[in-house]
C-alpha cells in the first residue's frame, strides 16, 4: 500500500473497505504459563481479555513490543495471521465469519492481504471464540 495499513481504520480506508473486515492479530501471553496466544479479531471489536482468560483457563497479559517480536517474528502493527516463528493457539472472532474476505496485515505496516475468512481460521488453526 501506498499509506500505513498500521490500525485498523487506515487499513480499511487504504483498501476501501469496512473496519469490521480488518483483521487485528493480537499477541497475548498466558499469565501463569507464558505460553503465546493469538487472537484474530475484527477491527470494530475490542477484546474482553477478562472474558477471554475465563474461557481459555488462565488470565491474558500483554506481552511488550520485543516480547511479541521474538514470538511472531515482525513488528506491532503488521503482524499477519499466520506465519509467525513460534507456535501458538489461535482464536479467532466469530464476527469475521460473516464476511466473504477480509483483510489481515502482511508482515510490514504498509502490507495486507483478502482472504476468505475459512481459509483464515483453517492456515492459523484457530478455534472461534466470542472475544466480546
Amino acid at each position: 500500500m501506498g499509506e500505513t495499513t498500521r490500525t485498523a481504520e487506515e487499513a480499511a480506508a487504504a483498501c476501501g473497505t469496512s473496519v469490521a473486515q480488518i483483521v487485528k492479530s493480537l499477541v497475548f501471553e498466558g499469565a501463569e504459563s507464558g505460553r503465546p496466544i493469538l487472537l484474530l479479531v475484527s477491527g470494530k471489536n475490542r477484546v474482553n481479555e477478562e472474558a477471554v482468560g475465563r474461557l481459555l483457563g488462565e488470565g491474558l497479559r500483554r506481552p511488550g513490543a520485543q516480547r511479541v517480536r521474538e514470538i511472531t517474528g515482525y513488528a506491532i502493527g503488521g503482524i499477519p495471521p499466520i506465519g509467525h516463528a513460534s507456535e501458538m493457539s489461535a482464536y479467532i472472532d466469530p464476527d469475521l465469519l460473516v464476511f466473504p474476505e477480509v483483510w489481515a496485515a502482511a508482515g510490514t505496516p504498509n502490507a495486507v492481504f483478502p482472504i476468505d475468512p475459512q481459509r483464515l481460521r483453517a492456515a492459523a488453526r484457530a478455534t472461534v471464540i466470542d472475544m466480546a
